[in-house]
């Protein structure tokens, strides 16, 4: 079975790190380039960082440039997306997303909630 699981989700204190993994079963994501996306409730799925297939480029919303990391690792076939200086307004579910071609998959989503 083809699929990605998202962990890594938690409740924690403004200012606190989180780290969220994407990993794939049933598949290599080598070949895929990875983004992570994020929903807050009443509001629309946003893009927050992607890595290319060979992780040598990334790109980060304006939102949490500076704040956020995003790699890969091959050898556990996982995408992480390092969180630090947390802020309310980061609290959503954080969705990963693996394309390539035709292919497209998408997880079931991890809860970050940024509070005191």
């Amino acid at each position: 079975q083809l699929q990605l699981v998202e962990s890594g989700g938690a409740l924690v204190q403004p200012g606190g790190s989180l780290r969220l993994s994407c990993a794939a079963s049933g598949f290599t994501l080598d070949y895929y380039a990875i983004g992570w996306f994020r929903q807050a409730p009443g509001k629309e799925r946003e893009g927050v960082s992607c890595i290319s297939s060979g992780g040598v480029m990334t790109n980060y919303a304006d939102a949490v440039k500076g704040r956020f990391t995003i790699s890969r690792d091959s050898a556990k076939n996982t995408v992480y997306l390092q969180m630090s200086s947390l802020k309310p307004e980061d609290t959503a579910v954080y969705y990963c997303n693996a394309h390539y071609g035709f292919f497209d998959y998408w997880g079931q989503g991890t809860q970050v909630t940024v509070s005191s």
